[in-house]
């Protein structure tokens, strides 16, 4: 399967990229990957690159958004770091993606038994660890529908703050980046949030947090994490 080059990208829609997301996770699941010429896409993007959509993602050794995804060389940008959190440098990085090249679909993507979420539900605190847990706070306090064992003993729990902190990411895009806004509001781009499940390999989309706009349907807001 050939790499996408700037034709194709363009002829991609927000809506279309997603579908090709969702494509890949079920070939991924099913082991059923598409098979690749590796070598050939090297050769291909050597000149420059054209990539459909942007993840953010955890650093775990276990999310990796190519394989998720099911998506080769240049297909992807592919943003990695604790916890999946949204910071200046991510910020940056997405707008280069979307605006300068050209991507089409912003993912921010949680996962279950994720290290950096369980650090933040036991406020650990170590180093420069610290400041980035601290990104994750706010929504083990937002968090409000269990309280009992609010730590990582409680699995219920970590997936609950899983949930909301990817939501609050999808919102910390929409309000921390005037240029992806305006392009995700016009149309050019969309995002949602979603969470992998590292037992069964299977991305879960959160709908409530797709934002499409003039051009993608429907035309949504995110919802307001709590």
């Amino acid at each position: 399967m050939k790499t996408l080059d700037k034709a194709a990208q363009a002829n991609i829609t927000p809506q279309q990229a997603l579908e090709l997301l969702k494509l890949g996770n079920t070939r991924f699941v099913d082991n059923l990957r598409i098979n690749r010429n590796l070598l050939q896409q090297v050769n291909d993007t050597s000149d420059g690159q054209w990539p459909m959509a942007a993840i953010v993602s955890c650093m775990d050794s276990r999310t990796s958004a190519e394989m998720i995804f099911d998506q080769g060389l240049g297909d992807i940008f592919s943003i990695r770091l604790a916890g999946a959190i949204i910071s200046d440098n991510v910020l940056g990085s997405l707008e280069y993606a979307c605006k300068v090249a050209g991507s089409k679909f912003i993912v921010v993507l949680g996962h279950t038994k994720c290290g950096a979420i369980k650090g933040a539900c036991d406020r650990v605190e170590l180093g420069n660890l610290t400041a980035l847990l601290n990104k994750i706070t706010p929504a083990v306090y937002a968090e409000k529908t269990i309280t009992e064992n609010r730590n990582s003993s409680n699995p219920a729990f970590v997936d609950a703050v899983t949930r909301l902190h990817t939501e609050r990411s999808v919102q910390a895009v929409m309000e921390q980046s005037s240029i992806l806004r305006d392009m995700i509001l016009d149309g050019e781009v969309g995002i949602i949030g979603a969470v992998y499940d590292v037992v069964t390999g299977v991305v879960t989309f959160l709908d409530h947090t797709l934002v499409l706009g003039k051009i993608g349907q429907p035309q949504t807001e995110p919802a307001t994490a709590g």
